[in-house]
């Protein structure tokens, strides 16, 4: 096991990933902000699926995926047609324009990471995404209960 010191650190460097983010938010064309980048991302990802499913491989609200969905929607990069199983459900799938907006983004998104790593040999960014991998897995399910942290004990001053 790592020492304390060095769990800190990485608390540290994953909070500061913010700016990682914030640069990737940067590029995404303004008619595809966030939201919409991560409805279609998974659509591609996961195959078409139900509005619930959606809402929680994005862990948010109903209403927050709702208009996320409308908007992709309005741009035709989504379509919802009647779920067979189910008349009242609708089945949510990528369309054509859909992929071609996915397309782009993965091209602006690899071009990002390029520029911004140029100094970077292929083998540093190999062992990053490697780490990165790890990690994600060694959290497993982030939607499964999680496990808390061992209170400190605080002695009086």
């Amino acid at each position: 096991m790592a020492a304390q010191s060095l769990y800190e650190e990485l608390a540290r460097q994953l909070s500061a990933i913010g700016a990682v983010k914030r640069g990737l938010a940067r590029i995404l064309p303004p008619e595809c902000p966030g939201g919409s980048a991560a409805v279609l991302t998974l659509l591609e990802r996961h195959g078409e699926m139900r509005i619930s499913r959606l809402a929680e491989l994005l862990a948010v609200d109903m209403s927050v995926t709702s208009r996320h969905v409308a908007h992709v929607a309005q741009r035709g990069w989504i379509e919802r047609s009647a779920d067979p199983a189910d008349k009242r459900s609708r089945i949510l799938r990528l369309t054509p324009a859909g992929q071609v907006m996915i397309d782009d983004l993965g091209l602006r998104t690899t071009e990002m990471f390029a520029h911004t790593l140029k100094d970077w040999t292929d083998d540093e960014v190999g062992q990053l995404n490697t780490m990165l991998a790890r990690l994600r897995d060694s959290f497993g399910d982030c939607r499964a209960p999680h496990v808390r942290a061992p209170e400190t004990t605080r002695t009086p001053a």
